[in-house]
C-alpha cells in the first residue's frame, strides 16, 4: 500500500513537473568547449518525416535492401557514422502525444505549446517563427511539402495561429512574409472556386510579386529573382507507389526530392545562405489510415530527398542538415512467421496504395469484381469473405473508407501489423550531418533544435 501511494503521488507530481516545464523556453545547448563551433553553419536543411514510428525506418530500409539492392540513406548515415544520431522526446505543452502543430511549433518557436496551436502559447502570448528570425537575419528560407504547404508541420517554421484547421487564413498570411520557396500541395485554400470567401489567392500572391507554379514543368523553370509560390495538388500530392504506377502524374507533380533539389539550387548562391524545412507529410497519412504500400513508399521517397540534400552539404561543407521526425504513428512492423520474408517481399509487386485502392471500388462490385482489383492493383489474392467485408463498408451508412480493415487483411499476406491508427508517445530518431552536429546531445527535447539551429549559425535573435 505505501508503495502503491508512492507511486501514485510521485509519479503525478513528477509528471505534473514535467507538463509546468513543457511550457518554458528551451534551454540554451552550448557549454565549455562545445561554443567554438557554434555560428561555423551557413545554412540548414531541416528534414521531417511525419509521423514516422521507428518500424517504419526499418521497414522501408528493409525494403530498399530487398528491393534495390541498397540500404537506405538514413541507415546508411548511421552505418558509415556519418551524423550524430540522438533519441527525442516529442511530447507537447499538454500532452505526452503530441499533433503536428505542436510538433513544429516546439522546432519553430522553442516552446512546446498546446496541441492544435501554431506558436501560441496556453496565456496567448506568440512565439517568433524561427523562418521569420532568419529571414530578419538576411537568409532565404522556404518549405516543401507533400501535403498542403498550409498544414500543421511547414506552417509551424512559418507563421502563428490559434488553430492548425485555419488552412485558407494561413494561406494569406503567407503572402507578406514574402519567404523564397513555398512548395506542396493545398490548392483548394488559394483557388478561389474552392475557399469558401472566394478570394483568389493566386492573384495575391502575383500581385505582390511572387512566381507561381502549378506543374512540374512550370516548377523547373523557376528562377530565383523573385518568391515562389508551388501548389501541385488540391490537397496533397500523390502516394509515391500510386505516382510511380501513373505517366500523367509523373508528368504533372514534381517529387519530393525533385522539390527540395529545385529549391536547393534556388537559394544555394544566397550570399547570406539559406534554412528549408523538407517534409514527408504524406508518411502521417499514411500511418492514420494503416496504409503500408503508402508508408513504405513515401518514406522512400522521402530517404531520396535526405540523398539529395546529404549530396549538396558534402560538396557545400556549411550546410547543417537535421533529418527527424514529429512523432510516432501507428507503431507499424514485421512480425514473424515462417514466411515473413517471402511475404514482405511481395511489397515489391504493389503498383497502388491502399488509398487508391479503396477509393477504386464501388458500391455495385461483386466480390469478384474487389479481389480482382486487389489482385492487379497489390499482387495478392484474397478471400470471398474478405472481399464481402470490404464490401459491406460500401452498402452501409458508413462513410469512411475501410481503411483499418484492410490494413488487418493486408496482415496476412504481407506479415505487417499495426498497433494504431494514431500518434505515439515514442521517443524518435534524430540525426544531424555537418556544422553544428557536434551541439547535439544523445537525449534531446523537440524544443532545443530551435535553438541549435539558431547557435549553429550564429543567428542572434535577441
Amino acid at each position: 500500500m505505501i508503495r502503491r501511494d508512492f507511486l501514485r503521488t510521485g509519479g503525478l507530481a513528477l509528471l505534473g513537473a514535467s507538463l509546468t516545464s513543457a511550457i518554458e523556453p528551451t534551454r540554451n545547448l552550448l557549454s565549455g568547449a562545445e561554443e567554438k563551433v557554434a555560428g561555423t553553419a551557413k545554412n540548414v536543411i531541416f528534414l521531417v518525416s511525419d509521423g514516422m514510428s521507428n518500424g517504419t525506418l526499418t521497414m522501408a530500409n528493409l525494403l530498399s535492401e530487398r528491393m534495390y539492392g541498397r540500404e537506405s540513406k538514413w541507415i546508411s548515415l548511421y552505418q558509415e557514422n556519418k551524423v550524430v544520431r540522438a533519441f527525442m522526446d516529442t511530447a507537447s505543452a499538454n500532452a505526452m502525444v503530441t499533433d503536428s502543430a505542436a510538433s513544429s511549433s516546439a522546432w519553430g518557436g522553442g516552446v512546446r505549446v498546446n496541441n492544435g496551436k501554431l506558436n501560441v502559447n496556453a496565456d496567448g502570448s506568440y512565439n517568433t517563427p524561427i523562418l521569420q528570425k532568419f529571414k530578419n537575419a538576411g537568409k532565404k528560407v522556404g518549405c516543401v511539402t507533400t501535403v498542403p504547404i498550409t498544414h500543421a508541420t511547414p506552417a509551424g517554421f512559418c507563421i502563428t495561429n490559434n488553430s492548425r484547421g485555419e488552412q485558407s487564413e494561413i494561406a494569406l498570411q503567407y503572402l507578406p512574409l514574402r519567404f523564397d520557396v513555398m512548395m506542396g500541395g493545398g490548392d483548394k485554400y488559394f483557388n478561389p472556386s474552392k475557399r469558401s470567401d472566394k478570394q483568389d489567392v493566386y492573384e495575391e500572391f502575383e500581385k505582390a510579386g511572387y512566381q507561381l507554379a502549378k506543374t512540374k514543368a512550370q516548377m523547373l523553370e523557376l528562377d530565383h529573382k523573385k518568391p515562389i509560390l508551388g501548389v501541385f495538388d488540391e490537397d496533397a500530392l500523390p502516394f509515391s507507389v500510386d505516382y510511380a504506377h501513373d505517366k500523367n502524374l509523373r508528368n504533372q507533380v514534381p517529387t519530393l526530392a525533385e522539390m527540395t533539389v529545385k529549391a536547393i539550387d534556388l537559394m544555394k548562391d544566397h550570399t547570406d545562405g539559406f534554412v528549408l524545412q523538407v517534409e514527408g507529410g504524406k508518411v502521417d497519412w499514411a500511418a492514420h489510415s494503416n496504409d503500408t504500400p503508402g508508408l513504405l513508399f513515401d518514406q522512400l521517397a522521402f530517404d531520396l530527398a535526405v540523398e539529395k540534400a546529404i549530396e549538396f552539404a558534402e560538396k557545400d561543407q556549411n550546410t547543417l542538415v537535421i533529418i527527424t521526425t514529429d512523432h510516432g504513428n501507428g507503431n507499424p512492423g514485421l512480425f514473424g512467421d515462417h514466411n515473413s520474408n517471402q511475404k514482405f517481399d511481395l511489397l515489391q509487386k504493389f503498383k497502388h496504395s491502399n488509398d487508391w485502392v479503396l477509393n477504386a471500388i464501388k458500391p455495385n462490385f461483386s466480390h469478384a469484381s474487389v479481389i480482382e482489383l486487389i489482385n492487379n492493383a497489390q499482387g495478392y489474392t484474397i478471400s470471398n469473405e474478405q472481399a464481402k467485408g470490404l464490401l459491406t463498408h460500401y452498402t452501409t451508412s458508413d462513410t469512411k473508407l475501410p481503411f483499418e480493415l484492410l490494413g488487418k487483411i493486408q496482415a496476412d499476406y504481407t506479415s505487417i501489423g499495426w498497433g494504431s491508427m494514431e500518434h505515439s508517445a515514442d521517443y524518435v530518431e534524430l540525426a544531424a550531418y555537418g556544422p553544428g552536429s557536434t551541439l547535439m546531445k544523445p537525449f534531446v527535447r523537440n524544443t532545443e533544435l530551435h535553438n541549435l539551429m539558431l547557435n549553429a549559425t550564429g543567428v542572434n535573435t535577441h
